[in-house]
């Protein structure tokens, strides 16, 4: 009995070595986990919210100046829609007169009542008539070039309004595509940040605050404000006590105030207030505006930052502007020199 069980005892330890044999054959073959992708560092993460932000602001001028086409677009359709009623009115004008004249043709038997006159014996009245009937002929000429012209007018102004209508759809479709691009980019910068402890948090901010100060400090040794410094004119003062009254102000991307801004809806909004209209989004204001040396520039006037114009402050003087930074940031005052300078543009 007893060698019975222990031969039972033994055929099951044998099954189970057997069972086991795989799994640990398995275990001992499986490859490793890979290690985990290094942790970025805090500069690296700023390096990189700093890259989504400043695609984000390409993305608000794209939108801002989508934005600004699709406002003229609806501005001249309603310009030809009013040309084209205009035009319509005049046109069932002129087919009245015209029927007022068939209409007097069928009274005198087809003719018309000079053409009756030529009848009569009496050379005086003859010559009377004929001089009616040269006028006739030249008023109803008159009439049909009239709405004729009038006629191919129309023409022009439905062809006009089709043609705003396609370019207006066609900046609504860019505005979408904007729309999304700068949501997309602007969360990604965000996700990144909220990743990040407290702690950490305040870390890239002082980073970021240390990173503009170094760069200001090389601008400034670099003689950026050597020489006589340029006076504001009333224009330039009005423009720069616009734009530091709303220091504290929210950014807001595609805003132009009053409670928060973008960094060119400031700019604008700053010389609106000082009686002079300029382009709506930073890249215009550099396309378009005047381009001063860097060390004639006087407070009022705009520098243009990145190689891509996608950022924009409004200099105040002593080395100093005010901009509304990127979203999550408030307007401020900064070193004109804290990011990397394009030029400077003065609205004249």
């Amino acid at each position: 009995m007893n060698r019975r069980r222990r031969a039972a005892a033994i055929t099951v330890m044998c099954a189970l070595a057997v069972l086991a044999s795989p799994s640990l054959t398995l275990r001992a073959s499986a490859a490793p986990l890979p290690p985990p992708p290094p942790k970025k560092s805090l500069e690296e993460v700023r390096k990189e919210i700093d890259g989504l932000y400043r695609q984000a602001a390409v993305a608000t001028d794209a939108y801002n100046l989508s934005e600004e086409k699709a406002k003229e677009q609806s501005s001249e359709i309603v310009r030809v829609n009013r040309l084209l009623t205009e035009g319509r009115e005049k046109i069932d004008g002129l087919k009245v007169e015209a029927g007022a004249a068939a209409r007097s043709q069928y009274r005198n038997g087809g003719l018309p009542e000079g053409a009756q006159l030529v009848l009569t014996n009496d050379p005086q009245l003859f010559l009377d008539a004929a001089g009616r009937i040269k006028e006739s002929v030249k008023a109803t000429k008159d009439l049909l070039a009239e709405m004729t012209r009038t006629q191919a007018s129309l023409d022009v102004y439905a062809q006009e309004a089709s043609d705003h209508w396609s370019r207006l759809e066609a900046n609504r479709v860019r505005q979408a595509g904007a729309r999304k691009e700068i949501n997309a980019k602007i969360a990604a910068a965000e996700k990144l940040e909220s990743e990040l402890a407290a702690e950490e948090r305040e870390r890239l901010r002082r980073l970021e605050e240390l990173a503009q100060k170094e760069a200001q400090r090389n601008w400034l040794r670099a003689g950026a404000l050597v020489g006589p410094k340029a006076e504001a004119t009333e224009e330039g003062r009005r423009a720069v006590a616009f734009a530091t009254a709303q220091i504290g102000k929210p950014y807001g991307w595609g805003d132009e105030g009053p409670d928060a801004f973008d960094c060119s809806g400031l700019t604008q909004s700053a010389w609106g207030a000082a009686g002079r209209g300029i382009p709506r989004t930073s890249q215009e204001q550099w396309r378009l505006l005047p381009r001063v040396d860097v060390k004639d520039m006087r407070p009022g006037d705009l520098i243009v930052y990145f190689a891509d114009a996608s950022h924009i402050g409004m200099y105040v003087g002593n080395g100093m502007i005010v901009h509304a930074p990127r979203p999550g940031r408030n307007i401020t005052l900064a070193g004109a020199g804290s990011m990397e300078i394009l030029g400077v543009v003065r609205p004249m």
